[in-house]
């Protein structure tokens, strides 16, 4: 089963989001965010900025 995970962890004076795909890929922003909440939903919207991981999941075996 494909897996998609958003996290924040400290990072600075911050918190840095993280967007996680099962199949072993990370992706961290370069930004730093002031609160937890904020960090991940900037990682939100750049996993919905980048539809070919989405579809990239759709096409391998970790779909299902």
């Amino acid at each position: 089963m494909a897996q998609i995970s958003l996290s924040a962890s400290p990072k600075g004076n911050g918190f840095q989001g993280t967007i996680t795909y099962s199949y072993g890929v990370s992706i961290s922003s370069a930004e730093t965010y002031p609160t937890i909440a904020e960090a991940i939903s900037a990682a939100t919207i750049k996993m919905l900025e980048m539809p070919e991981r989405l579809e990239e999941i759709d096409r391998s075996e970790f779909a299902g």
